[in-house]
């Protein structure tokens, strides 16, 4: 079982060293490593480059704008069996590929997710998300995934490329991709040992677009769906 980890990274420099110096560590190494360069203007892909000896990197770009297509062009050209998807500013376990793949291999599963800790803010726990995903699996009938610590097979993938929505405005793109795998009748569990650790830096400097924006944009994606 091959896994393909896609990253898409917009002027990431301040993170991208930590992320990728965490997959060094990994103690089972993943097949390949898609960073997609969605127009960065800093040093990002120059840092990415400097770790092509110690990882399998690829680096691909997205001229279109947002985290919808820079993922949707990482998933495509993934080789991987299984894709994993972490955020630019993820700190992950060396244990976390390794935990990933021993989950696909026991169950029959087409999503995985679990927890994430923002390392960065002051309560530093994954309470708030499993409280999250608890919430979301009665408001939409079944689990969803979280972009940061997220990993999907190769096969659902092709079952619903075409037809995950790309307006960022109007839905969560975790949110959009689990709905529509869903809709396919797809499995998706959570595994609370599986954490990964993101930084809280957008509900610091931008709070009304996390705690009023997003939330607005949640229920637009549920509702959009629904009807």
């Amino acid at each position: 079982m091959k896994i393909s980890i896609i990253i898409p990274v917009y002027n990431e420099e301040k993170y991208i060293k930590i992320c990728l110096e965490n997959l060094v560590d990994q103690n089972e190494k993943p097949d390949e490593i898609i960073i997609v360069d969605n127009n960065c203007t800093d040093k990002t892909i120059d840092i990415v480059k400097k770790y092509k000896e110690k990882l399998p990197i690829k680096i691909i770009k997205e001229k279109k704008q947002g985290i919808v297509f820079a993922r949707n062009k990482g998933f495509n050209k993934a080789n991987g069996d299984i894709l994993a998807r972490c955020d630019a500013d993820s700190i992950l376990p060396s244990n976390w590929v390794k935990k990933i793949k021993e989950y696909f291999l026991k169950n029959k599963i087409d999503g995985l997710t679990g927890p994430i800790i923002f390392y960065d803010l002051f309560l530093k726990t994954p309470l708030f998300v499993k409280i999250y995903l608890y919430l979301m699996k009665i408001l939409q009938n079944g689990e969803t995934l979280i972009g940061p610590n997220m990993a999907i097979t190769k096969n659902i993938w092709e079952k619903v490329k075409n037809e995950v929505c790309l307006e960022e405005k109007n839905v969560h793109e975790d949110i959009d991709l689990s709905l529509h795998i869903l809709k396919k009748k797809g499995k998706i569990n959570y595994d609370w040992n599986i954490i990964a650790y993101a930084s809280g830096r957008r509900i610091i400097k931008t709070p009304f677009i996390f705690f009023i924006n997003y939330p607005w944009r949640l229920f637009k994606t549920l509702f959009l769906h629904r009807f």
